[in-house]
């Protein structure tokens, strides 16, 4: 299993607020079955971050074309694999 961070830059702010309610319920969805291990959103407005759990990108891209921003236009999307680092290495 891998993580993948998923950027979702801002579209359309009207487009995103028509599509938050279902987004929302995406990611809960997600989180209930395991394939989102956390989201958020940037505080300046340019979008916000989905980290998923998959086995590969594929999977990943599959996901993400059925969130309702990014199926609605309201968000686009990059993914980037995600090295998750549990703790500070020692110096």
């Amino acid at each position: 299993m891998s993580y993948f961070a998923v950027f979702l830059p801002l579209i359309s702010v009207e487009r995103s607020k028509e599509f938050r309610p279902a987004h929302l319920e995406f990611l809960e969805k997600g989180r209930n079955e395991g394939w989102v291990f956390a989201n958020g959103r940037f505080v300046d407005g340019s979008g916000g971050l989905v980290i998923y759990e998959a086995d590969s990108i594929d999977e990943v891209l599959d996901r993400v074309k059925q969130d309702p921003y990014v199926a609605g236009n309201a968000r686009g999307y990059e993914i980037h694999e995600w090295d998750l680092v549990t703790k500070a290495p020692l110096s």
